[in-house]
């Protein structure tokens, strides 16, 4: 594709698949949460038959189409959503994310799952290499969410029940994932230009300190 001069953070979410730095959000359509109920029903009846039978192969067959309609329902939202963004961007910024780590949280392991982040980043990765884009990913540490995107403050704590917070330093009032997706474009832009990994500050342990001053002190 020809190169265009336009730029955008992604955010990746559960209530909304992408939110943009543009401040766009896209709704998670939530495909497997809709077959569920149907889905339930057809394994309940498929446990029930007999082992071998021509009814149970039938049964199985019905799980199995179920499970097929969710998979391509997924699939098609997500090339539409990953085409789209290849094609009104050059340069796509995204977090690091380790979906397989983020899973074994049980309470949100079935949103995770469902939402499908590792494809869509998958997809987006595939076409950019097609096109001609760059997909950029900043370090997975880095506090999207708690950063002023105003001031550079980085708030200590935010529950993720917090969807706007102000900022104490400069007054301003964020949406908390369109903050983050201008934090997310602002790092992907420097790790491009200085072609280095962005990350939060650490304090040094104490170990590392104590090492310190015995150099300092030889």
């Amino acid at each position: 594709m020809p190169e265009i001069n336009q730029q955008v953070g992604v955010d990746l979410g559960l209530l909304d698949v992408v939110i943009l730095s543009t401040g766009e959000k896209v709704g998670n359509p939530r495909f497997f949460r809709k077959d569920e109920k149907r889905l339930a029903k057809a394994q309940k009846r498929l446990s029930k038959k007999q082992k071998g039978s021509k009814n149970r192969d039938k049964a199985r067959v019905k799980v199995a189409r179920i499970h097929a309609k969710i998979a391509d329902r997924r699939q098609d939202f997500l090339h539409k959503l990953t085409t789209r963004l290849i094609r009104e961007n050059q340069v796509i910024s995204l977090e690091s994310l380790q979906v397989k780590n983020m899973i074994q949280n049980h309470p949100l392991a079935k949103s995770i799952a469902d939402v499908g982040w590792g494809e869509l980043v998958r997809q987006l990765e595939y076409k950019a290499t097609w096109y001609g884009r760059t997909v950029v990913k900043i370090d997975k540490f880095y506090p999207s969410s708690k950063r002023c995107y105003d001031c550079g403050h980085i708030m200590p704590k935010m529950s993720l029940h917090i969807r706007k917070w102000t900022c104490p330093e400069c007054g301003e009032t964020h949406d908390r994932d369109i903050n983050a997706a201008q934090n997310i474009l602002a790092a992907g832009l420097a790790v491009l230009a200085c072609g280095e990994a962005v990350r939060p500050g650490r304090k040094p342990s104490s170990r590392h300190g104590k090492l310190q001053r015995s150099r300092k002190a030889n």
